[in-house]
């Protein structure tokens, strides 16, 4: 379990972090760099699922060897279903995405983090999320080094 106190608003517990894939974690189906040390360093106290359409078709054997649960759901529907699974997980959550797809599980999520990558943003997205950041390494720092955090979401 990860927790940050936030001034004026209280401590943040979480226990899970989901990721989407292409465009957050990911740039044309290739992991980024810099994400695997950061996603091995945070799987020391949280539970990290990838939920993802799969547009490239090559999450599962890309993340095979990252400290992740990929669950794939290669449809229209999958926006519905990341929120579905973020809502099913007991204890705090975060997510990070990119995309219009990631607006629904951003709106259940104790904290959600917007990527602004290489892929680009849905821009509705940003309305939705408490921190937008311009890569996935800086969205997953703010986990590792909680006081740009803890700086971004105070009172």
């Amino acid at each position: 379990m990860l927790t940050v106190n936030i001034p004026g608003r209280g401590a943040l517990s979480l226990s899970h972090l989901i990721l989407d894939y292409n465009g957050t974690i990911a740039l044309d189906g290739l992991v980024l760099e810099g994400v695997r040390p950061r996603l091995e360093a945070l799987a020391r106290e949280l539970d990290i699922l990838v939920i993802t359409a799969d547009t490239h078709g090559t999450a599962a054997e890309r993340c095979r060897d990252l400290p992740v649960r990929v669950l794939t759901f290669p449809t229209e529907q999958v926006g519905a279903i990341k929120a579905r699974e973020a809502r099913a997980l007991s204890g705090g959550v975060a997510c990070i995405g990119n995309g219009f797809n990631d607006i629904a599980m951003s709106d259940v999520c104790d904290l959600s983090v917007c990527v602004m990558g290489a892929e680009g943003c849905c821009a509705a997205l940003l309305s939705h999320c408490h921190v937008a950041v311009p890569s996935i390494t800086d969205a997953l720092d703010l986990l590792l080094r909680p006081d740009r955090l803890r700086a971004t979401l105070r009172t």
